[in-house]
C-alpha cells in the first residue's frame, strides 16, 4: 500500500495530494533474502551481487555510458554547472558544480503517439491510502519515521503542479 498526505502549494495557492515514504528505507540485505526466497540462488550469492552492482553501474557511467538494467531502467550521468557567456571563459571545472545520476524507470507497452506505456516500477493497481501520522509506532531508534521527507531516494511527486522542489517539505 502506497501513501499520499495533501499538500499545499503557496505559489499556484492549489491542494494537491503528494506521496510520502514512511518508515526506515528497506535495506539490501531485507531484498536479497527476498530475491533468494523467490530463486534458487542463495542469499549469499545475491548478496554477493548486489554488493558489487553500485560500482560496476558506476564503473560504466564513468566510461560515457548510460546503464540499462532490464525490469528496472537506465542509469546515466548528469552534470550541475554554471554557465558562462563568453565562450572564452569557459573552464569545464569552475562550472562544475555536482555530478548527478538520473533514473528512468523502464517503460513496458507502446510508445507511439495516442499510445500508452507504463513504467516497470510503477505496477497499474497500486492502492493509496491517506497517511495517518498517529497511526504509526513511535520511533525508538534515531531514525525519523514520520514521513519519510529526510530519506534519498523516496519523498513526493509535486503531482504535475509545477512545483519545484526546494518549497516542498517531502522533496
Amino acid at each position: 500500500m502506497a501513501f499520499y498526505k495533501k499538500q499545499f502549494n503557496e505559489k499556484f495557492g492549489v491542494y494537491y495530494p503528494a506521496a510520502i515514504v514512511v518508515g526506515t528505507p528497506v535495506t539490501t540485505k531485507t531484498v536479497a533474502r527476498r530475491l533468494s526466497a523467490m530463486c534458487t540462488v542463495t542469499y549469499a550469492d545475491v548478496m554477493a551481487v548486489l554488493g558489487e552492482l553500485a560500482g560496476v553501474v558506476a564503473d560504466y557511467m564513468a566510461q560515457g555510458k548510460s546503464v540499462r538494467l532490464d525490469g528496472l531502467g537506465t542509469f546515466r550521468y548528469t552534470l550541475k554547472t554554471k554557465g558562462v557567456e563568453d565562450e572564452a571563459d569557459f573552464d569545464f571545472h569552475k562550472q562544475l558544480r555536482a555530478v548527478r545520476v538520473q533514473f528512468v524507470p523502464e517503460r513496458e507497452g507502446a510508445v507511439t503517439k495516442g499510445s500508452t506505456a507504463t513504467r516497470g516500477l510503477v505496477p497499474s493497481g497500486i492502492q493509496w491510502t491517506a497517511y495517518d501520522a498517529s497511526l504509526q509506532k513511535p520511533s525508538t531508534g534515531g531514525s525519523s519515521s514520520s514521513t519519510g521527507g529526510e530519506d534519498d531516494g523516496g519523498g513526493s511527486d509535486t503531482g504535475g503542479t509545477g512545483e519545484d522542489d526546494s518549497n516542498n517539505p517531502l522533496a
